[in-house]
């Protein structure tokens, strides 16, 4: 199964190679133009040495270079057009790509909630796109035309060709020899190396939490630890890489001396002519050039190969959605049957059975201790998290039966956390909208009592933040987020722990603001612990280790709570005095 889930994620990623089959066609055109006008330096060398140095004839030598000059001025012309084509290759295969990349990642950091799915995407594909501008991909097409040039050498001589055709195999032994001992190194020394930066781009995120503890020294500490244990194998790794290219260097300089003493000796017994021995050794330089570069570059190649795997198995773990006929704007009827939900990665349901049904105008609260499981029915409540079991319904269709971006702006989220984005402050309440509403957009501040905060803002709704919020306090940055769970009239409003950071007058709104909704015929679910944010509830469930444990009107079920708290203490108590 996971292998055909991966085949069609490569799948995709042939599709893209072949949406540019025709731009690579005609660079592998250009490369067999330029190949053959490799042949110009060793047949005007050949010309001078073997003609115009005999005839001694100066217009000989002037129609030559008059040709030669014409040659290479179309090899570079050629040259530069083909790297151009790859540029826009590169491009196309990009912008093909990006989108699909950057949805599966954004799906992918939902579920998992791990910063890495972004980076390692992001990094991977712009490995792709890099080696496909790299001289090393243009190699590729030069390389298949090495055979020829070799077979040409062997027309001068049969040694010539011999030692060009060894020296070549023995350039590609040394690096598949490099490859294999250094790989297990390269694999460690990468992990390694990521691992060093991702706990420093935790420490940068954590910067405030670090500073305010005193936990630079000892942060600094652990990090250095870490780098210092990657030591070892970095320096293995340079010390390789470092013997392979000197080896490469010396190899290749011992090729060409060897090429011009076999021509030498060659001329001396008169079966070769000096200027077919200067040819050789240019043609030989030309035909190993291709494989040259591509053992020094060998590294983006590797990189790229490992990019291609990555973003294949990110694709086919997060396959494209399918298309989904467009249902109607649906009415507040939730209903959630026997729902049980395993985290991704986890082996264990956090939520087992739970049932409830909401109607249009009603509010509901669900409360428990930490970790009974109130985030975790959010997630499932938006789509985010997929189900084990039960179902939920919205208007009778279960959630995957609607387009992912329609449910999102039929529902209202505010999470725990507060993720605002860089852009301006009404960019953030209109969820990012191309063309926002801007009535839309003050109604929905007005229902979070923001309106009059961000109009002191010195630029007002056009106040720039940041991720971190910027200017804002961790109150304002809440009402700012419950704005944007207001924005668009939304048919079902969830809130997970809405007053965490609120004041008085934030809890106010808050409370008036679900009074709204309910009058409009909407329906609201309020994840809390504090008593203030189910004061508008007309039901309450508790939740407990992942099990509902009570669901009815919520004076009734504070009331039931209220009355076996006060037996088990009572219970203790006269317990105690027995």
């Amino acid at each position: 199964m996971r292998s055909a889930a991966s085949a069609s994620g490569l799948d995709e990623l042939r599709a893209a190679r072949s949406a540019v089959r025709g731009l690579l066609l005609s660079v592998f055109v250009f490369s067999l133009v330029l190949n053959l006008l490799a042949f110009t330096g060793p047949i005007f060398m050949l010309q001078v040495y073997d003609r115009v140095l005999g005839s001694g004839s100066e217009e000989t030598l002037a129609a030559l270079l008059a040709l030669v000059a014409f040659l290479f001025l179309m090899m570079g012309v050629l040259d530069h057009a083909r790297g151009r084509i790859m540029a826009r290759v590169a491009e196309q295969v990009q912008d093909r790509l990006e989108t699909r990349v950057l949805g599966a990642m954004l799906r992918a950091g939902a579920v998992s909630g791990e910063r890495g799915w972004a980076d390692g995407a992001l990094h991977s594909l712009d490995s792709l796109r890099r080696v496909l501008t790299l001289p090393v991909f243009l190699a590729v097409f030069d390389v298949v035309w090495t055979p020829a040039l070799l077979a040409a050498m062997f027309v001068f001589h049969p040694w010539m060709g011999a030692l060009a055709l060894s020296g070549g195999l023995a350039l590609v032994a040394v690096s598949l020899l490099n490859h294999v001992r250094t790989r297990k190194t390269a694999q460690s020394a990468g992990a390694l190396a990521e691992a060093g930066r991702r706990d420093a781009e935790h420490l940068y995120d954590a910067a405030e939490t670090v500073a305010a503890l005193g936990m630079s020294g000892s942060a600094l500490a652990r990090w250095r630890a870490r780098s210092t244990a990657a030591m070892p194998a970095l320096r293995a790794m340079s010390d390789r890489a470092g013997l392979h290219g000197a080896v490469t260097r010396a190899l290749r300089m011992f090729l060409q001396s060897a090429m011009l003493g076999l021509g030498a000796l060659l001329v001396l017994r008169g079966e070769l002519t000096a200027g077919a021995m200067v040819a050789s050794a240019i043609l030989m330089g030309r035909a190993l050039a291709p494989i040259e570069l591509m053992i020094g570059q060998w590294e983006p190649v590797m990189q790229a190969r490992r990019s291609w795997s990555a973003l294949g198995a990110l694709l086919a773990a997060h396959p494209p959605q399918p298309p989904r006929i467009a249902l109607p704007r649906p009415d507040a009827v939730l209903d959630v049957h026997h729902l049980t939900l395993v985290p991704p990665g986890e082996t264990h349901a956090t939520l087992r059975l739970v049932s409830f049904k909401l109607q249009p105008g009603q509010a509901m609260g669900v409360i428990g201790p930490s970790g009974a499981g109130k985030t975790t029915l959010a997630r499932a409540l938006t789509g985010v998290w997929p189900i084990a079991g039960g179902h939920i319904r919205l208007d009778g269709a279960a959630l995957d039966q609607y387009d992912p971006d329609a449910l999102g702006r039929a529902m209202g989220y505010l999470p725990q956390r507060v993720a605002l984005f860089d852009g301006t402050i009404a960019e953030n309440i209109a969820r990012l909208d191309a063309t926002p509403d801007a009535a839309a957009v003050v109604a929905a501040a007005r229902k979070a009592a923001a309106h009059d905060m961000i109009l002191k803002l010195p630029q007002g709704y056009d106040t720039r933040l940041s991720a971190a919020g910027g200017c804002l306090s961790g109150g304002q940055m809440q009402r700012v987020g419950l704005a944007r769970a207001l924005y668009g009239d939304p048919v079902l409003l969830i809130l997970d722990e809405p007053n965490a950071n609120l004041d008085n007058d934030g809890s106010e709104a808050l409370n008036a603001a679900i009074r709204e909704m309910k009058a409009a015929g909407k329906a609201v679910i309020v994840l809390a612990h504090r008593p203030g944010a189910i004061m508008e509830c007309d039901l309450l469930m508790v939740l407990d280790g992942g099990v509902r444990t009570a669901l009815g009107p919520r004076d009734s079920v504070l009331e039931h709570m209220v009355t076996n708290h006060t037996q088990l203490a009572t219970a203790t108590r006269q317990g105690g005095l027995v």
